[in-house]
């Protein structure tokens, strides 16, 4: 199988993507959608202005797709993208979003390709055990739930944050692996990478109870 990934250089695709590759199944391209809205209904906004860094880290093509964010139309842009590609079907990183996963499984439809969602309904905590014990280097670059302060931009995602986010899930309802939207992450490095991420420069943007930390400049190093 040849396989487009939907790539937002979040925690979620990139495992997706990894998951994918273990599995023997070929993953030529990262397809990132680059909205202009930041609320949009389909795609990760934090900082997917790297993922064509981390396309290159993973030695895939980057396809990068532009769209003013608008509820559906978005879809199309999608949609016009990949049927530009020579492929047997798509991956994504949805683990419960019913919204996203159904669009998705249309385009595909609409294309006559396979839509897979290896990550759908894994439970969160044994999901984000996975990618840690897998060595993925994850950071968080956005917070936007209850029980978060400024001190979570940039953390790590190890084992010590993993408990940390089990007591918010206890104590307020937090999603362990961020799925409702309560926190953003981004990759930077996994077993699948050549090179690693590395930051350069960053802000933090903290306003009353959510904030982003938005990287201003990074680059690829070796490992």
């Amino acid at each position: 199988m040849k396989v487009a990934s939907l790539f937002s250089g979040g925690k979620d695709s990139a495992f997706a993507a990894y998951v994918t590759i273990q599995h023997g199944w070929e993953v030529p391209y990262f397809v990132s959608v680059l909205s202009e809205s930041d609320s949009s209904y389909m795609f990760h906004v934090p900082n997917v202005h790297l993922t064509s860094l981390q396309a290159e880290a993973a030695g895939a093509k980057y396809v990068e797709v532009k769209t003013k964010g608008e509820k559906e139309k978005e879809l199309d842009d999608l949609k016009r993208a990949l049927s530009k590609l020579e492929i047997d079907g798509v991956i994504s990183g949805a683990v419960a979003s019913e919204y996203q996963r159904t669009r998705i499984e249309r385009i595909c439809d609409e294309l006559g390709i396979k839509s897979f969602a290896p990550l759908w309904h894994k439970d969160p905590r044994m999901l984000v055990r996975d990618m840690i014990e897998a060595q993925f280097d994850i950071r968080i670059v956005g917070a936007f739930a209850e029980g978060f302060d400024s001190s979570w931009l940039g953390k790590k995602l190890d084992m010590a944050a993993y408990e940390d986010l089990c007591r918010l899930n206890d104590r307020y309802g937090v999603s362990v692996s961020g799925e409702g939207g309560e926190y953003e992450s981004l990759v930077l490095d996994c077993p699948m990478f050549g090179k690693r991420l590395e930051i350069v420069e960053s802000q933090k943007e903290w306003k009353r109870s959510s904030g982003t930390l938005r990287i201003i400049d990074a680059k690829l190093v070796e490992k």
